[in-house]
């Protein structure tokens, strides 16, 4: 699964967020990811992806960055 749509599917079951508003450029606090719900989203993304991620990551601020994040991890763990 692409990480734009991990991000947009977890979304929509957790706040009811319409995909179509999940860009790349939408801020994550704007469409309503606060501290607890990126935890949730982070730990949803290892267990999908079987990866684990470092305690050190800086948190992204846009669905952009999100992406960025992800998709390196998945290429630095496989």
């Amino acid at each position: 699964m692409e990480s734009l749509d991990l991000i947009r599917e977890f979304l929509k079951d957790h706040v009811g967020l319409d995909p179509e508003k999940v860009t790349a450029e939408a801020e994550l606090a704007e469409i309503g990811v606060d501290s607890l719900m990126m935890l949730e989203l982070m730990f949803e993304f290892e267990d999908r992806c079987g990866i684990t991620l470092s305690s050190d990551l800086k948190s992204p601020k846009t669905v952009g960055e999100m992406v960025t994040l992800m998709d390196r991890l998945r290429s630095e763990q496989s």
